[in-house]
């Protein structure tokens, strides 16, 4: 078959062979394949191409000195349009040797600079240099609309399993996909650029040139305080976003990220929180996935705007002193026709191996951990986010379905590691690496794990043996929690251990107290909606709630819509019941949370030592029978904290509760102060008497409101001469 019919098929095997300048002494040939063309001349010398007999290939051939090493070249459409353009086969490769090296060993962190589409100018000469990965393909072209979307058009130059292809006069705003012939059936696969910056808005879906150089970051007191800064100390509290549906515009609309940052910004710093955690926004095509299987590693989701905006997105909350972190999904991904399934015609991203390469329940596709392509990939995609975006941290999503070859399988649905084990070693080492590489490269940084087993040591460094995460999900006080809060409170008398059994493992890790969006959907309601009791009940159910969470040992984390007693289940295709904070009840659940962040950040107590024992000591947790638990929290150079839970219906007058300290006490916040909407029982003028009493030498007379917790602040005597003198 010759070079023409091969070009006119997109099978040919090496386009660049053909196409372009080739020089042989003194005698220069030009080839240029252009489908429907009818007249191609050289600009620079006025000379026409020849037709080859029957075919859409145009040659000229003449002497070498007279050809210049960029040349142009008109022709005439078939609609009769006049194009003049530089021609792409007469540039070099532009892809160093150094960078496919490192690409292929999986060492290039930023191979999201070279692989995709990106603008450039080559010899003076601006265009868009494509680079895609399809080692398995017998063909890649890109297909846009600077070649009325045809394939045969602009073929690329393989180089080895990569292949690239500068074109000149591409720029900016150009939409454009790759189309890659299989090896096995032939069959031509259009895919999105895995590396791609910005997309099409659903339910298009086409790559979009996109040049992001031009953003002028001004967050850099808040990235010198982030290095500096010792987090595991800091108060922590994280306000967890979904950005389509935590408010719209007035048509229903998604706001852009710059209204939203505006909207955000106000509210969460009006309620005292120190971070915000976006729920995916990488891009992805399904709303309904709110975001966790994700199409675009590098790109965020065009329904708020593209990549600088997220940029200033990302600035603006800085510059008002708040963190941003992105739920991060390396764990799988979709099968999308236009996506990474079967990219090149084989199982290029996901897992060779049939019995490992899907996660049947989620009906989505397991990632390859051990090809070095593949993890440079997610790599990748991780420096791209903390380092071109400047976010916080990454809260990498279903670890545990990333370390158990078994998760979610039946027997005979999956096949022990070569020890026999269950366990993922490739998934463990890539996380080991990613950890590894993030806290050397990003210092301040965040890595969070969902990671909801008993896997060992997933807060510490890889050189001990563990994953080296910052942080990982407390999904069992999580549990415990919510299972003993849904009780009646008559019952919960006789399941007290769910209060305390948390203590056991509690400092095991670094853990953080999650009251995720995944605590408010498939049927389970809203947090409120959980509390027994009639309304009255469960307001006070849910105050208590969140006043146990803001004084338990391990940093916050809390859903949108919690904050102010949300009714209904989250809704990803709405927008949260603002409406609700006219009401007394929900404005003083929102109050609470705001005086919970104030004395959390304040308080050195509640934030110092929230990963060791240090920090929390039991000075009564065996009082089932009044559902009553007190527990005291300290912090360095600080005034000891001492809280009151009641989780009883009823109120318990003159409950005398056992402390280390004499002196006074005050009450400096409690959930049933009518400000909160409660009955207004509170405590004044609390001092501690010589009274021995629940192993301590000193005690204090309370009264403790139904379903409620007090915390009080010890002063010294010194502490009150010095305010007096």
């Amino acid at each position: 078959m010759d070079d023409a019919t091969l070009l006119e098929e997109g099978r040919h095997p090496d386009p660049c062979a053909v196409l372009g300048r080739h020089t042989r002494g003194e005698l220069a040939t030009v080839r240029a394949f252009l489908p429907g063309a009818r007249r191609v001349d050289l600009v620079e010398l006025g000379a026409p191409l020849q037709r080859l007999a029957n075919s859409d290939l145009f040659e000229w051939q003449g002497a070498a000195a007279l050809l210049p090493p960029r040349y142009r070249l008109a022709w005439i459409a078939a609609d009769g349009r006049e194009h003049v353009a530089h021609d792409p086969y007469s540039f070099s490769s532009q892809l160093s040797l150094y960078d496919l090296h490192l690409f292929n060993e999986g060492r290039h962190l930023h191979a999201y600079r070279v692989m995709g589409g990106h603008p450039r100018v080559v010899d003076g000469i601006a265009g868009t240099l494509f680079a895609l990965w399809a080692p398995n393909a017998v063909w890649v072209s890109v297909v846009g609309d600077f070649n009325d979307w045809d394939g045969r058009r602009h073929p690329l130059r393989r180089r080895g399993g990569v292949w690239e292809l500068f074109v000149p006069a591409v720029g900016a705003g150009v939409r454009y996909l790759f189309e890659i012939r299989t090896q096995t059936a032939g069959e031509l696969l259009r895919k999105i650029d895995p590396y791609g910056r910005r997309f099409e808005r659903r339910p298009a879906f086409a790559t979009i040139v996109f040049d992001q150089s031009a953003y002028a970051w001004r967050d850099e007191i808040w990235m010198a305080r982030r290095r500096r800064q010792n987090w595991t100390r800091s108060p922590l509290a994280i306000y967890e976003v979904h950005l389509g549906s935590w408010q719209r515009d007035e048509q229903g609309d998604y706001l852009s990220y710059q209204e939203l940052a505006r909207r955000l910004v106000a509210y969460v710093s009006f309620l005292g929180f120190t971070h915000i955690e976006l729920m995916p926004i990488t891009e992805h095509p399904l709303d309904a996935s709110w975001g966790y299987q994700p199409t675009g590693y590098f790109a965020p989701t065009s329904r708020h705007g593209d990549v600088n905006e997220f940029r200033w997105f990302v600035d603006y909350c800085h510059q008002a002193g708040i963190g941003v972190i992105l739920d991060w999904v390396p764990g799988h991904f979709p099968k999308d026709d236009h996506g990474l399934a079967r990219f090149d015609g084989t199982y290029l991203y996901e897992h060779e191996d049939p019995v490992r390469r899907e996660h049947r329940g989620w009906g989505t596709l397991v990632f390859n951990y051990g090809r070095t392509q593949v993890k440079n990939f997610l790599l990748a995609s991780a420096c791209f986010w903390l380092e071109e975006c400047h976010l916080d941290g990454l809260r990498v999503d279903a670890v545990a379905s990333m370390l158990y070859l078994d998760y979610a399988r039946d027997s005979g649905e999956w096949a022990p590691n070569p020890f026999g084990g269950n366990e993922n070693l490739e998934a463990i080492a890539f996380l080991r690496e990613l950890n590894e590489i993030i806290h050397r490269r990003y210092p301040g940084v965040l890595m969070i794990a969902e990671e909801s087993t008993a896997w060992p040591l997933v807060t510490r460094p890889s050189w001990m043996g563990g994953l080296g995460f910052g942080m990982k999900w407390n999904m069992g006080w999580m549990h415990d929690t919510l299972e003993y809060f849904m009780l009646d409170p008559a019952l919960r008398r006789y399941h007290h251990e769910l209060l305390t059994f948390g203590l056991l493992y509690a400092f095991t890790e670094n853990f953080m107290l999650p009251l995720s969006h995944d605590e408010v959907v498939h049927g389970k309601g809203s947090l409120l909606a959980r509390m027994p009791g009639d309304r009255r009940q469960r307001f006070a159910n849910l105050r208590l709630l969140h006043i146990y969470m803001w004084t338990y040992p391990g940093k916050k984390f809390l859903f949108m819509g919690d904050e102010f007693g949300q009714e209904r289940e989250w809704d990803h295709a709405g927008t949260l019941d603002w409406e609700l904070l006219n009401e007394s009840e929900h404005r003083g659940i929102q109050l609470l949370i705001r005086d919970l962040n104030s004395l959390y950040r304040s308080m050195p107590s509640l934030h110092e030592h929230e990963f060791t024992q240090d920090g929390f000591e039991w000075l009564d947790c065996h009082d089932p029978t009044q559902s009553v638990v007190v527990y005291l929290r300290r912090g360095s150079d600080a005034p000891p904290m001492i809280v009151v839970l009641n989780f009883a219906a009823v109120a318990r007058f003159g409950y005398r509760v056992g402390v280390p300290f004499s002196g006074s006490y005050r009450e400096v916040l409690n959930s049933s102060a009518r400000c909160y909407g409660g009955d207004g029982i509170t405590n004044a003028g609390i001092e501690a008497a010589p009274i021995f009493h629940m192993g301590q030498p000193n005690s204090l007379v309370l009264n403790l409101p139904p379903l409620s917790g007090m915390v009080l602040v010890y002063q010294p005597a010194d502490l009150e001469d010095r305010r007096h003198g």
